[in-house]
């Protein structure tokens, strides 16, 4: 299925590449299907290949899809809602919505015992949680050999495919009884920094996450089906997410749409890889993101608040231990990440966005006024990206017809 509209800005025969090369991972049982939306200067080109899942319906244009750490832009946004409204300042200590997080303890060294600490040399701050500089995350040294990664997972923050599943005040509490691994401001380390802010944003707002999202950012831009679980009603829709089991190296069914783990209401609704969405809902957020922070009339953030949340924040010496997250040629602003010179095809300086680690992806250029979407329900196997994910990103810049 190929919905095209307002054809110009993108290249007819270049669509049919980035078609033909798509077809071929699901013709090959890579994935059992996929939706692709490319939208450039007003033009909008959706494709939906295969199948919802292997042997099942059709996949569709409005297919729900786990969109995990694509979750993690959504969150930032949220919170610089709140900063704009000057209800959080980005430097201000989070001490007071965050109280477990107060009176921090820094490891001396990364391979120290869990008790050799000195005190933080300075709060934790908004800024921190939103550049990812906190102190707390994952640790991407494998296999585990420190004593902080233990810990980390006996805290239930491990790295891997399953997502903390506690309530606010208890998710708080473990990160609370954890060292930092670093001083805040000193290294970048993924995925803390925004379910830590999931809960600050809550205490902040006096309501649910979640309803802080549908009201200040999914029905202003229209976004009917983003949310943290998928109503029964719903499920015909939702695709069926699969991983590889690497004893018999095939496919199997990782979570269920029916009887999975986003059938009901989650304990804790996760702003780092909680969101279920569609390729038409997370367009309307690419698009308000590209126009800066405005869509169809509704302006969700002022321009100056995208231009910094778009813009790369981590030092060099920040991002050291994070480079298969970004090689040499990106950094991170506020819940997302920013390119910062060409070296391939797709890469260009301020091209900004995220993947997620179901098999999903999403970029905005707004050099080009470029936005691409891919999303698949087959886990990604290991840090770098799988073939499709990259097949998908060199068709999209070939189909740009000028």
């Amino acid at each position: 299925m190929m919905d095209l509209a307002n054809a110009g800005a993108l290249s007819k025969s270049g669509l049919g590449r980035l078609h033909d090369a798509m077809a071929r991972h699901v013709n090959s049982g890579d994935v059992p299907g996929l939706v692709t939306l490319v939208s450039r200067c007003g033009e909008i080109h959706i494709d939906a290949i295969g199948n919802m899942a292997f042997g099942g319906a059709p996949m569709r244009r409005d297919t729900l899809f786990r969109i995990t750490s694509m979750t993690k832009p959504v969150t930032a946004v949220a919170a610089m809602i709140l900063i704009e409204e000057c209800r959080l300042r980005l430097d201000d200590p989070v001490d007071r919505w965050l109280p477990e997080l107060a009176g921090r303890k820094v490891l001396r060294a990364i391979d120290a015992p869990l008790d050799d600490t000195v005190p933080a040399k300075r709060a934790i701050t908004l800024r921190d949680l939103l550049t990812f500089r906190s102190g707390h995350g994952m640790l991407m040294v494998f296999p585990d050999r420190y004593p902080i990664q233990k810990a980390i997972a006996e805290a239930g923050f491990a790295p891997g495919p399953v997502f903390p599943s506690f309530p606010p005040d208890e998710l708080m509490r473990r990160y609370g009884s954890l060292p930092l691994l670093y001083q805040p401001g000193e290294r970048w380390l993924y995925n803390a920094g925004t379910e830590i802010l999931s809960v600050l944003i809550a205490r902040a707002a006096g309501m649910n996450f979640g309803e802080f999202l549908r009201e200040r950012i999914f029905a202003p831009l229209g976004m009917k089906d983003t949310a943290f679980h998928v109503p029964q009603a719903k499920h015909a829709r939702f695709a069926t997410a699969y991983m590889r089991d690497h004893t018999t190296q095939q496919l199997k069914v990782f979570d269920d749409p029916v009887a999975g783990k986003f059938a009901e209401p989650p304990v804790f609704e996760n702003g780092s890889a909680g969101l279920v969405s569609t390729a038409d809902d997370f367009n309307a957020f690419a698009q308000m993101m590209l126009n800066g922070g405005r869509l169809r009339g509704e302006r969700i953030l002022s321009r100056p608040a995208i231009e910094l949340m778009t813009t790369d924040q981590i030092s060099a010496e920040q991002k050291l231990g994070s480079g298969i997250f970004f090689g040499d040629n990106r950094g991170w602003g506020m819940g997302m990440s920013v390119f910062g010179k060409r070296d391939d095809l797709c890469n260009t300086p301020g091209r900004f966005g995220w993947d997620g680690g179901y098999g999903t992806s999403w970029y905005s250029d707004p050099r080009e006024q470029l936005t691409g979407i891919l999303l698949t329900q087959r886990m990604m196997d290991s840090p770098q990206p799988p073939p499709v994910l990259t097949d998908f990103w060199t068709s999209v810049y070939q189909a740009i017809d000028d």
